[in-house]
């Protein structure tokens, strides 16, 4: 059962990561998503559905545009490829509990997390694509999770009967979009980059205050780590914009996967457990 979840959870992951290819390139530029359909910027000849099959499409045609031969940007199979690797990553701390029997709403708690992680893998991987591209997070893919996390995690937690972590869920949003707004305010961040703290800080807060404190410091130690390699590597200075929109979402990922172990690892180094 496992391995049915995980596979097909890839499978999805690879589907909707040709959608988010999508959305990357026409939220930014102001363009609907749903029409028109999916054409070469070339030739305009617009892609048939053999020729938006996720990887297998660019492999098969070497690359590049069927009609007009124009190049076609690895970027495409890239962000495809980190989708449905994201779903599979992102599956595996919840298809364990949907393998084991149990109630039935034990089941669709579980299925309702599921869903909601899969959700913020989703818009992780078009948020960073996007932030890298062209240093913004938009509202449209942003303010939507905190609708969609509420939904889901708060239909969760009231099936469990877990009331604390639907309390710290909500204190998780509030405090990480406040200290990210105080860091705005003093001009260390984007005004994006509060609404996207409070989005991941109610989702890892749910999880737990270990992957809350552990996704967002990581989110800290990685996105330094980016920045000095920039000023060794390409000479920037400290002054230089770096989007920090991708550091918050690896951040969370790593509370999300690790943050308890982590958590208590530290404590341990420190004495404290």
């Amino acid at each position: 059962m496992t391995t049915f979840i995980l596979v097909t959870a890839g499978v999805l992951g690879l589907l909707i990561g040709s959608f988010l290819n999508v959305v990357a390139y026409r939220v930014p530029a102001g363009l609907s998503i749903v029409s028109p359909g999916s054409a070469c910027p070339g030739c305009r000849n617009e892609i048939s559905a053999r020729d938006n099959i996720p990887l297998l499409s660019w492999v098969l045609l070497r690359g590049r545009c069927r009609h007009c031969d124009m190049r076609i940007p690895v970027r495409y199979p890239l962000v495809e490829g980190a989708t449905g690797l994201a779903f599979v990553v992102a599956a595996l701390p919840f298809a364990g509990s949907l393998e084991a029997p149990s109630d039935p709403r034990t089941t669709i708690a579980s299925s309702l997390e599921l869903v909601a992680f899969l959700y913020l893998a989703a818009i992780s991987v078009v948020l960073a694509v996007i932030d890298l591209d062209t240093r913004r997070l938009p509202d449209s893919i942003v303010l939507p999770g905190f609708a969609v996390g509420a939904a889901l995690l708060g239909g969760a937690g009231i099936l469990r009967a877990d009331f604390g972590a639907l309390l710290t869920a909500g204190t998780g949003a509030v405090a990480a979009a406040a200290f990210f707004y105080v860091l705005y305010f003093i001009g260390g961040m984007g005004f994006g980059d509060v609404k996207l703290a409070g989005v991941v800080g109610l989702f890892l807060g749910f999880l737990g205050i270990p992957q809350l404190v552990v996704g967002f410091a990581a989110a800290f130690a990685v996105g330094a780590v980016f920045g000095i390699g920039l000023m060794v590597v390409r000479g920037r200075s400290r002054k230089t914009a770096i989007p920090f929109g991708p550091w918050i979402l690896t951040g969370a990922w790593i509370g999300v996967l690790a943050g308890e172990p982590l958590a208590t690892g530290y404590l341990r180094l420190m004495g404290l457990a």
